[in-house]
């Protein structure tokens, strides 16, 4: 009886596990790698790389783009 107890989990287990990895292959084929895909809508600093430009920009627009992502804005205000 604990035998059976014993294989009746070690199939349990087995079974998870079987099930676990052709879920987690079928979701790779069908997103693909994404930890290396680029990020989508980056963009160099700069009013001449933007999708649209304002019609002002100021040298502290320049450098406050320029400083971006940083968390320390530029000291020329």
């Amino acid at each position: 009886m604990k035998l059976t107890r014993i294989l009746g989990a070690a199939a349990l287990v087995g079974g998870g596990v079987l099930a676990y990895r052709a879920m987690k292959k079928r979701k790779q084929e069908s997103t693909g790698d994404q930890l290396h895909a680029p990020m989508p809508n980056v963009r160099d600093a700069g009013a001449e790389n933007m999708a649209t430009p304002p019609q002002k920009w100021t040298r502290t627009d320049q450098r406050s783009d320029q400083s971006f992502p940083a968390s320390d804005s530029p000291s020329t205000y």
